[in-house]
């Protein structure tokens, strides 16, 4: 005795769903890679060759031309730095300072930074930079 299916095996497969699905996930890649956020003070910095990425951190330090500090958003005196990045870095193993100094600001001033980074026991710094276009 021979049944005879109902259910045919189909010749073709309709990608349609898998191009929606695709197109949806390339869009969401596309628009959550523009959501970089830069926080803090606007600072003119100094070009590098290098393409090296910054470790994110919460305590950044950015000096102004003017010789102005900003930790985070907040203006801070270089005689308080030491005290407000020991609260800052409360538990922290290892953490890392940014220091966003602007190409105009003084040497001296950013070695001063670093002292009173020192001074708070922080002894790893990053100084950011960005990449020349050649």
């Amino acid at each position: 005795m021979h049944f005879s299916r109902q259910n045919k095996p189909l010749a073709e497969f309709n990608f349609s769903s898998l191009t929606d699905i695709v197109m949806l996930l390339l869009i969401f890649f596309l628009i959550t890679s523009q959501f970089v956020v830069q926080t803090g003070v606007k600072v003119k910095l100094p070009g590098s060759d290098n393409d090296e990425q910054v470790i994110p951190s919460k305590l950044i330090v950015s000096v102004m031309r003017d010789g102005a500090l900003f930790l985070g958003q907040d203006a801070v005196t270089l005689d308080d730095l030491p005290a407000r990045l020991t609260v800052l870095k409360g538990a922290e193993t290892d953490p890392n300072l940014i220091i966003r100094a602007d190409k105009e600001a003084s040497i001296d001033l950013v070695i001063k930074v670093i002292d009173a980074a020192r001074d708070a026991e922080i002894d790893k710094f990053t100084i950011e930079t960005e990449k020349k276009n050649i």
